[in-house]
């Protein structure tokens, strides 16, 4: 479109199925070229809209922290198979290896036999997260646990791997902080990204999560079209009089977006009054706990999608709850 071409961007599922009703057995790049013409002959699918360049740099800086985020916890699950061959009673005692707690002590300390002649003041007094220390009870706690446990890996190629697998996390979780005050800045500037943040339980990452998959919500025709293409949409198979209830999952939809999405809503129908009343009337009419959270996330895309249409902040309506008289 920027040399004044007219660009319309296809799912390739769709002409897929499109090439299916000619019964097509034959596959070349010359057939395929011909099919997908015939289909924007017959379909007329609308041009694709390019997005502005804050869209752009704030889809490419939330895609970079995701795959930060990934490379994150991939490292974390490493570590707590290190750390299970090492010393697998650290975590009674330091429950999360992700925390900045845990990365001290186990840069210093990787493995169970680490902990031998080390004295419970000297392990006390190390700081960790700039200002907090240790303490004589964790210290304590700790090395009593390294002399009876059950660990059995403490050669040097083990306590090299936990060393350099903290120093990744360390490394890791300071660029996730970094990405992340570099999309609240970006978001700033971002007239939709703002007005989405108006929505109770949706921060800064979540908006700009949207923003980078959706583009601007304001482009579908509808909320049912934004659910449909993130892939919340309920799924009816039915043949005469069965139903086919139990098949398989189709794959369709953002999974990307969907995925950030569930977690979020999880929170939401906790914290966020407006959407909690929609999940506990479902709940209350007996719909199951994932049909009721999936009926959720696509009640928050309307919103969503409500929010980006009119350009105003959001505005919940809670339906009055029906009260009888004793």
């Amino acid at each position: 479109m920027a040399k004044n071409y007219v660009v319309a961007v296809l799912n390739p599922l769709r002409t897929a199925r499109f090439a299916e009703e000619e019964l097509r057995r034959t596959k070349t790049d010359a057939i395929d070229a011909l099919g997908i013409a015939r289909f924007a002959q017959q379909k007329r699918p609308r041009a694709a809209q390019l997005p502005d360049s804050v869209t752009e740099e704030l889809r490419e800086l939330e895609r970079l922290r995701a795959r930060v985020a990934k490379d994150f916890a991939d490292r974390l699950r490493q570590l707590h198979r290190a750390v299970d061959l090492g010393f697998p009673e650290f975590t009674r005692y330091v429950r999360t290896l992700e925390s900045r707690l845990a990365a001290t002590i186990l840069s210093r300390y990787p493995t169970a036999a680490s902990f031998r002649g080390v004295s419970v003041k000297k392990l006390a007094r190390i700081v960790y997260d700039g200002s907090h220390k240790i303490g004589e009870e964790l210290a304590r706690n700790l090395i009593e646990a390294a002399e009876k446990s059950v660990g059995a890996h403490h050669s040097e190629p083990y306590r090299l791997r936990i060393k350099y697998l903290c120093e990744d996390l360390d490394v890791l979780r300071r660029r996730l902080k970094d990405l992340a005050r570099e999309v609240e800045r970006k978001l700033d500037d971002h007239e939709v990204g703002k007005l989405l943040m108006t929505i109770e339980g949706l921060g800064p990452l979540t908006a700009a999560c949207l923003i980078a998959e959706l583009g601007d919500p304001a482009r579908f025709d509808s909320p049912g079209a934004i659910a449909s293409y993130v892939g919340v949409i309920p799924r009816i198979r039915q043949s005469g009089k069965k139903r086919f209830t139990k098949g398989p999952a189709i794959p369709l939809g953002n999974a990307r977006l969907r995925k950030s999405l569930f977690m979020v809503v999880l929170q939401m129908v906790r914290r966020n009054p407006w959407l909690r009343q929609y999940y506990e009337r479902l709940r209350a009419g007996g719909k199951p706990g994932k049909v009721a959270i999936i009926a959720a996330m696509r009640k928050l895309l309307t919103a969503v999608w409500s929010v980006a249409t009119h350009r105003r902040p959001f505005v919940p309506i809670m339906p009055a709850l029906i009260t009888k008289n004793a």
